[in-house]
């Protein structure tokens, strides 16, 4: 396999994918997902491996989508007063959505290592995966939810609960990584110096136990989230987010995109929020 946004490659019995972007803040292309989900295959199909760790070169594990281009020009089928059809959207996000699974779907655990920051698009990912480990000043959260973007793995509410899940998506704001291990969503929150240190002691202990048995074990839980509605949940995640694209703000937000560049209109549209 040839990728063009990850690096994989295979220690003893640890797969490790890491997002390898840095220059764009590991920023998600349309081929990202697709580059994950065969990472992923490969890692299930390679016997010796028993655990996958996935992580993010540079500063960060991951900023989002790389949106620059895509909202400082005027994207087909997305004009103010022409015809929508949904399914433009729906087609294109349940793709990187279907890439974005392909960690829950692994047959082995994943462990994420979360350094930096890690937000919007970034979050799919790793609420995606098995389990968290952030670093203590980890920042992570999901800041579309103010305008133009809906998480579309929606699997915040089953990570954290409903009513902080609704803290954070009604706000948009970040916590850090310690706020994160004690809401459950991160197993271990340690500093920044240590973050390395950490994940690998974890991934040691996990790759002991046996393939088999691996299997079983996240297959027996991952059904308890779908027993409580986590398809249904993501389908309106994703016909949602395209849906925010479509409001009154989320066009006025492509535009000021296009009048003073993608980072400027992010940081107006966060403004309000800093005080």
């Amino acid at each position: 396999m040839t990728a063009t946004t990850l690096r994989y490659e295979v220690t003893g019995r640890i797969a490790r994918i890491t997002l390898d972007r840095p220059e764009r803040g590991n920023g998600i292309t349309l081929a990202m997902p697709r580059e994950l989900a065969e990472c992923v295959e490969e890692a299930n199909l390679d016997p010796a491996v028993h655990v996958i760790a996935l992580a993010g070169e540079g500063k960060g594990f991951c900023g989002g989508y790389d949106l620059v281009e895509y909202a400082e020009t005027q994207p087909p089928g997305h004009e103010p007063g022409t015809a929508w059809d949904p399914v433009i959207d729906w087609q294109m996000m349940s793709r990187n959505l279907r890439g974005f699974m392909s960690l829950f779907h692994s047959d082995k655990p994943v462990v994420c290592k979360v350094h930096g920051f890690c937000v919007a698009g970034g979050t799919d990912m790793a609420l995606c995966s098995d389990l968290l480990v952030i670093a203590a000043d980890a920042r992570i959260g999901y800041p579309p939810a103010r305008v133009w973007g809906v998480p579309t793995s929606a699997l915040w509410a089953f990570r954290v609960g409903d009513q902080r899940a609704k803290r954070l998506l009604f706000t948009g704001d970040l916590i850090d990584g310690a706020t994160a291990l004690d809401w459950g969503l991160a197993v271990e929150a340690p500093p920044a110096a240590e973050l390395d240190e950490r994940v690998e002691a974890l991934l040691e202990r996990i790759a002991l136990t046996p393939v088999n048995q691996l299997v079983m074990m996240k297959l027996l839980v991952n059904q308890a989230l779908y027993a409580q509605g986590l398809q249904a949940t993501q389908a309106l995640g994703v016909f949602f987010d395209g849906i925010a694209r479509h409001t009154p703000e989320g066009y006025a937000f492509q535009q000021r995109a296009a009048e003073v560049g993608f980072k400027q209109a992010v940081r107006e549209r966060d403004e309000p929020y800093d005080g």
